[in-house]
């Protein structure tokens, strides 16, 4: 799968990157990158891809990406058409593994963040019960300056350290190889499912969008992806699924349609595979975890 090489530009008074994105477009496209990126959600909803992983992302949310791992964070078109209210919002932090010198990571103190840094490499999803502490942290990061930016940086990764149980997105047997051919094949293929996942999607269509023919799109996709097509629209149809449950405006009928799913029975077996859980005891899970 090859994503674009992205290159993160810092000023030349701070030897790690920190802005605030609040256009749903900037670096909307499945892109890596040598930097550690650390990104904080406080505005906006879409579909996450990091590595081979693909969920839903909302406000709250919080990922460290590691280096070179390809990721692509795509907002709802909603945010894109105007039919939302509000805007999108994030912190995003880069910074190079190395920028406080080579041998940094190598001290006693600083192994818990050497660890962090290569279970990174597979994509880190902050949980539910550290998230507002993270979060703090981050804005620590963005409001300091000097020596305190990059003690505020430490002390946000010796955070992570910390966390009992790091939530790896990327599966371990994912293998990036980079090809300048596959950059735009791969996003065509991306955006074409994420436009049209609601409806019955055809294999000679999507082939053609990727520019194949459809036994050779299976065996590419396959190849770039280490799962089918159909596995992979298949958690996009969930994610949004998991959506509807969350905003509980429709009944759990009404969005196994709205998310793609033409009988009950097979979403309910989909979702089940998926998340672990029923979409009743999805919903409930949430509402439980948002009023505790």
């Amino acid at each position: 799968m090859k994503p674009q090489l992205l290159k993160v530009v810092t000023s030349p008074h701070h030897s790690f990157s920190v802005r605030q994105d609040t256009l749903p477009y900037i670096n909307n496209r499945w892109h890596y990158h040598p930097e550690v990126e650390l990104i904080c959600f406080h505005r906006g909803t879409g579909t996450q891809f990091v590595g081979d992983n693909i969920k839903r992302f909302g406000p709250g949310d919080i990922v460290l990406v590691g280096a070179n791992l390809p990721h692509y964070w795509r907002y709802d078109d909603s945010f894109f058409t105007g039919r939302k209210k509000e805007t999108v919002y994030s912190t995003v932090i880069h910074f190079c593994a190395h920028f406080w010198g080579e041998s940094f990571l190598n001290l006693p103190e600083t192994k818990s963040i050497k660890v962090v840094l290569d279970k990174a490499k597979r994509g880190i999803m902050v949980g539910p019960n550290d998230a507002a502490a993270v979060q703090v942290l981050i804005e620590k990061i963005r409001t300091s300056e000097g020596i305190e930016r990059m003690i505020a940086l430490l002390q946000c990764l010796s955070y992570f350290g910390h966390i009992p149980k790091l939530n790896l997105l990327s599966s371990i047997s994912f293998q990036q190889t980079f090809s300048e051919t596959e950059n735009e094949r791969m996003h065509a293929i991306y955006d074409y499912a994420l436009s049209n996942f609601r409806d019955k999607l055809y294999l000679d269509k999507i082939a053609g969008v990727a520019g194949l023919v459809p036994n050779s799109f299976c065996r590419y996709f396959k190849s770039r992806t280490g799962k089918t097509f159909t596995q992979f629209l298949t958690e996009i149809r969930i994610g949004y699924a998991c959506k509807f449950l969350i905003e509980n405006k429709l009944s759990i009928k009404q969005l196994c349609f709205e998310s793609g799913f033409n009988n009950a029975a097979g979403f309910y077996k989909c979702f089940k595979e998926i998340t672990g859980k029923t979409p009743q005891e999805y919903q409930k899970e949430y509402v439980k975890d948002k009023f505790n």
